[in-house]
């Protein structure tokens, strides 16, 4: 694993001069922090301390361990295979101190806390606005922070940046829980007053028309575009967007299209009229946490309550 910093690094393995039993939860955490990110100075910023402090600790490592951990090879910082190790296991030692620490009873109208979940426009559109209504309702003390995932998500949860992971992706990795939300398809939308506003697609004329593709940035690509690509097909893209969000406005008194998931078409407001897609191209929307937080009673009520959102939703469609 390659690293970006700025320390030195021990030629040789050094002497044994700190007791093992001296390392504290502080410094496994830095071990792992700097392990999975692979830079002492995100990790630093991720503790809230300077990157000397981080070296520091890494240093009174080597010594408690007696090895080097980290180590130059072909120009290079990488990590040694018993850093490799001793990362791993500090994990499962700070996921079953964490669990230590969690209160047995959880009662959302009085728990404070902070739930970190990691997703994109759709969930974002969908799914977060309901959990919001639910969080001030039932559990107004609790904080929700929404970071962007894209296709670091996994990296961000395996990391501890984000509680819960929520999109239309596979973790097909061990170490991770995972649950399937919900099932959603694609749909062509049209502005109103569109000359197909009424009518059907067939794949020719759906491709050959003038339309808005959603890139999310060039970091996910959306399902129905593989299934464009897959039957020989080059879709008439004429305007690309990092985002969904902007194209009510965008196609508005145009002759333009654009194709989204369904779900986001439906809370897009009365401007724009669906047209069923001729590549619907179902997808699943999963959510993925990690061990960290699978048995905390705080993060367990988030998991449920979004289950219960979800549930709804489906319903609606029935």
């Amino acid at each position: 694993m390659g690293l970006v910093c700025c320390i030195k690094i021990p030629d040789a393995v050094p002497m044994k001069d700190v007791d093992p039993y001296s390392v504290d939860f502080s410094a496994l955490r830095v071990l792992e922090l700097v392990h999975s990110y692979g830079s002492f100075s995100r990790a630093a910023e991720t503790l809230g301390v300077t990157q000397s402090s981080v070296s520091y600790t890494i240093e009174r490592l080597r010594k408690a361990f007696d090895d080097p951990l980290f180590v130059r090879q072909g120009g290079q910082v990488v990590s040694t295979q018993k850093c490799d190790e001793l990362a791993g296991q500090a994990a499962m030692i700070l996921a079953e101190f964490n669990r230590m620490t969690l209160p047995t009873d959880f009662d959302p109208s009085t728990a404070s806390g902070v739930i970190t979940i990691a997703c994109n426009y759709y969930e974002r559109a969908v799914i977060i606005p309901d959990l919001v209504r639910v969080m001030r309702t039932k559990a107004p003390n609790l904080k929700l922070k929404i970071i962007s995932s894209f296709s670091s998500g996994r990296q961000r949860l395996s990391q501890g940046e984000s509680d819960i992971l929520i999109g239309p992706m596979r973790v097909p990795e061990s170490g991770f829980f995972g649950r399937k939300l919900l099932t959603d398809h694609y749909t062509v939308i049209v502005p109103e007053g569109h000359a197909l506003q009424d009518g059907v697609l067939d794949v020719e004329t759906y491709a050959a028309m003038p339309q808005i593709i959603v890139t999310y940035g060039s970091q996910w690509r959306s399902r129905y575009l593989i299934e464009v690509e897959d039957q020989g097909l080059e879709l008439n893209s004429v305007v690309e967007v990092p985002s969904p969000a902007m194209i009510p406005d965008l196609i508005r008194d145009t002759d333009l299209i654009a194709t989204v998931p369904a779900r986001v078409a439906a809370v897009m407001g009365s401007d724009v009229r669906t047209i069923p897609c001729p590549l619907p191209s179902p997808f699943d929307v999963m959510a993925y946490w990690t061990e960290r937080t699978h048995k905390s009673p705080m993060h367990k009520w988030v998991r449920e309550e979004l289950s219960k959102i979800v549930r709804r939703l489906v319903t609606l469609d029935s």
